[in-house]
């Protein structure tokens, strides 16, 4: 049987199943088009495009227009999956009518079928809004990367009881406002698990263990692209940065010594017209 178009419905029918959600980011055309080929089931243009892509110390400078130009080509390679937008850092929370506002554009102008926003019970009113208007919201607690100056940095949250089950809290609160969907970030697995336990709508594990209904991770992570740093949530399938480097500097070395191009690589007129030359 062909392969149908990821809405919500299919994450739905997928945790009643009891089968496992997967997520992928990808901020390009060629990108997109391998994660959906590999046919994973939803693509997150996350805001981490600003540090594995456009080289920032973290994902706050990134802009929604930067956002919106990467979404547009990853919606032009995925056909299938279900793409969501990540509403970057300023662009929700100066008030619900400019959230509303940014979340059309994901929408309309970049063809996402959900846009995603940090942030615990605060962003209630935000997503209720969101929601009320039609776009579908992807919630996120835990670690917010937009916010990690607050949180002291990119540690992992919901250590204690107490700050557990704020987040636990949080979650049914996002859930009541009408979010489809929730990303844990950086949490025990026992908190994930609770919350996964008390709501109807899925969990989407990033460094929350095993017991969320999926998971999701950065490409530049899992393909080994990103040599900054790699964090403990990571699992790296193959490591291309050192095989791409090594193909650029063969290149550089051919070029240098007259190898390439080589004659199957060049075109050559017919004798005759290169005797009138």
């Amino acid at each position: 049987m062909a392969r149908q178009k990821v809405t919500i419905s299919y994450f739905e029918k997928k945790v009643s199943d009891g089968s496992k959600i997967t997520m992928m980011t990808a901020y390009d055309y060629p990108t997109a088009s391998l994660v959906d080929q590999a046919e994973i089931d939803a693509i997150l243009v996350g805001d981490s495009l600003a540090m594995v892509v456009l080289g920032y110390e973290s994902t706050v400078p990134v802009t929604m227009d930067e956002m919106i130009h990467h979404c547009k080509a990853v919606r032009r390679g995925a056909k299938l999956g279900f793409i969501i937008g990540d509403m970057p850092f300023m662009s929700y929370q100066v008030s619900v009518e400019k959230a509303v506002e940014n979340a059309g554009r994901f929408i309309k102008e970049a063809g996402c079928e959900a846009v995603k926003l940090e942030g615990g019970s605060e962003m209630v009113p935000v997503v209720k809004a969101i929601t009320d208007a039609g776009i579908p919201v992807c919630a996120h607690i835990g670690l917010t990367p937009q916010t990690a100056t607050k949180l002291s940095g990119f540690k992992v949250q919901g250590k204690d009881a107490e700050s557990a089950n704020k987040l636990v809290r949080s979650a049914k609160d996002l859930e009541d406002a009408g979010a489809f969907m929730i990303v844990l970030e950086c949490i025990p697995d026992q908190v994930a698990s609770k919350i996964t336990d008390s709501l109807k709508i899925p969990t989407i594990g990033i460094g929350a263990g095993k017991y969320c209904d999926g998971q999701v991770l950065v490409y530049h992570d899992v393909v080994g692209l990103f040599e900054r740093f790699t964090p403990k949530m990571v699992k790296q399938y193959v490591n291309l940065a050192p095989m791409v480097r090594e193909a650029l500097i063969q290149y550089r070395e051919e070029v240098e010594k007259g190898i390439f191009p080589g004659p199957e690589h060049s075109f050559v007129m017919k004798a005759e017209e290169s005797a009138k030359l």
